[in-house]
């Protein structure tokens, strides 16, 4: 299964331009599942970096204006973009000028992989 959708992930990869990096985590930012490639900054792989995303959904959630789903942090190289499908969380990472609205588009490609990596996490002690 894993394999699978590594192997999905990288092939998604290669169809969106100056995408760097699609990675599936718990919500503590532990990988579960990941495509890289080399133009990855090595730092925004890293635990303490991807399980900020849950701190700072809580925190946007908070506003009134419903559950947050998607959080965009563009930098000046790279663009964030992490989506909250607890207890998963999913991260692109991708070049500056990388096209965001094409990234979006990739939730509803990728979500059907999901549900077997939610029962492995949710059932996890």
């Amino acid at each position: 299964m894993v394999d699978d959708l590594r192997k999905y992930l990288n092939h998604l990869l290669e169809k969106v331009n100056g995408l760097h990096c699609i990675l599936i985590t718990d919500r503590e930012g532990v990988p579960l599942v990941r495509a890289v490639t080399e133009r990855a900054p090595q730092l925004a792989l890293r635990p303490t970096f991807i399980s900020t995303f849950g701190m700072a959904t809580d925190q946007a959630s908070k506003l009134g204006l419903g559950r947050n789903k998607t959080i965009i942090s563009m930098y000046s190289s790279y663009q964030v973009i992490q989506m909250n499908k607890l207890p998963l969380v999913i991260t692109f990472i991708g070049s500056d000028n990388c096209n965001t609205g094409h990234i979006l588009s990739l939730e509803s490609q990728i979500e059907p992989f999901l549900k077997d990596l939610e029962a492995v996490v949710a059932d996890a002690p």
